[in-house]
C-alpha cells in the first residue's frame, strides 16, 4: 500500500503545477481506501432531521470524492448548516446576503459616505476617533495578508488561475489599499554636511519575481485575491485576533474544496468559505493567540498533550526523543496549528479533515493522528540522531501512506497499538563511543561549537 500511495503522490507532484481538474482527475484513490460511502451519506442528509451521530460516524471514514457531497458535509460539520434540512436555504440566503453586505461596508474608503460641508475627518487627523487612523492600521493587517495568499500553497496553479465568479469593483477596491499600504515611508534626515535627504523606513515591496503571485487585469479576479478578501473582512470582523500567519494556509483547504465540487458550490464559494473558516477558527483561535500559549486550552498544552501520548503509546521513542532534547515546538506547532495543511498535499488535506472535522471531541483526533505519524516512523527515529530526527520531523516522508495513518492513529486511540522494540545501532569506534553519543544527542550549534573549540585547542 505504502508503495502505490508513494507513486500516486508523485504522480500528483507532476501534475500540481497544472489546472486543478487534472489534480481531482489524477487523484482516485483505490476502491479499497474508499471506506466512506457515497449512497450512505446521501442517504443521511436526505432525512429532513440528519442523524448526528451516524452523520459524524459515516464522514469521519472519508467522503467521496469528485460527487459534490464534501461541501455540503463540510458546512454541516462546521456549523454553517444545522442538522435540520428546512433550515438550509433560509440560512444560505440570509448568510450569503449578509456577507455581500459586509463585502459592501468595509472594503470602503472610511472616507465614502460622508456628506458634504465642512470636513471634520482627513487623513492627517491627530484625533483617536479618526476613522483614518483605523483605515491606516487595517491597511497593516491588508499588507500581512497580502504578503501571505500571494504564497498560498505555490506548488498547486489553482489559487493563480481567475475565478468565474469576481467581484472586479472589489478586487480593485482592495489592490488600491494594498498599494496604499506599501508605499515607501519617507522621512526627512540630513547628513554629516547638513544636507538633508529623504530616507525609506520600510523595506521594498517583494515582487512577482520573489515568487509572490501576479496580479490579474483589471477585470479578472485570481483565487488568492479572493482568499485574501475572506481573510480581510474577517480580521475587520473579529479585532481581538485579527490576521495572524498561518490564517491563510487553513482557509486554502476550505475554499479550494468549495470551488471544486461543483458548479453549485463554485458560484458561491466566497461567502460559504468565510462562514466556514469563522466556524472553524471559533475552534482553533485558542493556538493562535499568543497570550494564550501557556494555558490549558493554548498550544503549549496541546504541544505536551501529544507528547504524553506519545509516550503512553510508544516509550521507547518517546525516551530517544527526551533524551535528544527533541522538544515538541521544533515540530508539531505548525503540525496542530494549521491542521497538517502544509504536511500533505490538497486531495490528502481533505480526506484528513474529513475526520478532524468529524471527531466529535473536536480535534482530540488530530492529536492522536500526529501521534500516530511520529510512531510510523519510530525505527528511523529512534536510530538516528537529533539532524535526522529532524529532517523526518520537519519535513515528513512523502512516501507515507495517509490510510495507514489513520489506522495507526485509531489504534493509538482505541488503546490497541502493540509494538516490538527497535534495536538501536552500536558505535562502530568503541573507543570513542561515549563522545560520539554524546556528539550525535547535541543540538547542531553545540556540536558546530564544539568542534570549533577542539580545533582551537588543537592549535
Amino acid at each position: 500500500m505504502c508503495c502505490i500511495s508513494y507513486l500516486m503522490r508523485c504522480d500528483i507532484q507532476y501534475i500540481y503545477h497544472n489546472n486543478y481538474t487534472s489534480l481531482q482527475k489524477s487523484y482516485a484513490w483505490p476502491t479499497v481506501y474508499m471506506a466512506g460511502s457515497r449512497k450512505l451519506i446521501e442517504d443521511l442528509i436526505s432525512h429532513p432531521r440528519i442523524n448526528e451521530v451516524d452523520f459524524r460516524k459515516a464522514c469521519f471514514q472519508g467522503i467521496p470524492d469528485g460527487c459534490g457531497l464534501r461541501s455540503t458535509c463540510w458546512k454541516i460539520l462546521l456549523n454553517y448548516l444545522p442538522f435540520k434540512r428546512s433550515d438550509w436555504d433560509d440560512i444560505l440566503e440570509k448568510q450569503r446576503g449578509a456577507y455581500a453586505q459586509f463585502i459592501k461596508t468595509m472594503i470602503v474608503n472610511p472616507n465614502e459616505g460622508q456628506g458634504g460641508g465642512e470636513a471634520v475627518d482627513h487623513p492627517l487627523s491627530s484625533e483617536p476617533q479618526s476613522s483614518w487612523s483605523e483605515y491606516f492600521k487595517e491597511n497593516e493587517v491588508l499588507s500581512q495578508i497580502d504578503k501571505d495568499v500571494r504564497r498560498l500553497c505555490p506548488d498547486l496553479s489553482f489559487f493563480q488561475q481567475p475565478t468565474n465568479y469576481p467581484a472586479a469593483h472589489c478586487s480593485q477596491s482592495l489592490r488600491t489599499r494594498v498599494e496604499q499600504a506599501n508605499l515607501q515611508a519617507m522621512q526627512v534626515t540630513k547628513s554629516k554636511t547638513g544636507a538633508s535627504h529623504l530616507a525609506s523606513t520600510r523595506k521594498r515591496r517583494p515582487s512577482d519575481d520573489d515568487g509572490y503571485y501576479k496580479i490579474l487585469p483589471q477585470g479578472q479576479e485570481a483565487h488568492w485575491e479572493v482568499c485574501e478578501r475572506i481573510l480581510f473582512i474577517f480580521a475587520l470582523l473579529n479585532p481581538g485576533i485579527a490576521y495572524v500567519q498561518g490564517m491563510n494556509e487553513v482557509l486554502g483547504p476550505i475554499y479550494y474544496t468549495f470551488v471544486t465540487d461543483g458548479k453549485e458550490s463554485e458560484e458561491h464559494a466566497e461567502a460559504d468559505a468565510f462562514f466556514c473558516f469563522t466556524g472553524l477558527m471559533s475552534d482553533i483561535k485558542d493556538n493562535f493567540i499568543k497570550l494564550l500559549d501557556f494555558s490549558q486550552c493554548g498550544i503549549s498544552h496541546n504541544m505536551n498533550r501529544l507528547m504524553e501520548l506519545v509516550r503512553v503509546s510508544d516509550p521507547q521513542l518517546h525516551a530517544c526523543l527526551v533524551e535528544r532534547n527533541i522538544k515538541p515546538q521544533f515540530f508539531s506547532f505548525r503540525w496542530i496549528t494549521l491542521l497538517l495543511s502544509q504536511d500533505f498535499l490538497y486531495p490528502e488535506i481533505q480526506r484528513l479533515w474529513d475526520s478532524f472535522f468529524a471527531d466529535e471531541h473536536r480535534f482530540q483526533f488530530l492529536l492522536f493522528f500526529c501521534c500516530a505519524m511520529m510512531v510510523a516512523q519510530r525505527t528511523r527515529l529512534i536510530q538516528g540522531d537529533f539532524i535526522d530526527n529532524m529532517k523526518v520531523l520537519q519535513r515528513y516522508p512523502i512516501e507515507t501512506d495517509i490510510y495507514h495513518l489513520l489506522q495507526l492513529a485509531c489504534q493509538i486511540r482505541d488503546g490497541k497499538l502493540s509494538l516490538q522494540p527497535v534495536p538501536r545501532p552500536e558505535n562502530k569506534d568503541s573507543e570513542g563511543s561515549t563522545n560520539n553519543a554524546n556528539a550525535t544527542h547535541q543540538p547542531p550549534v553545540a556540536r558546530i561549537l564544539g568542534g570549533l573549540l577542539s580545533r582551537v585547542k588543537n592549535r
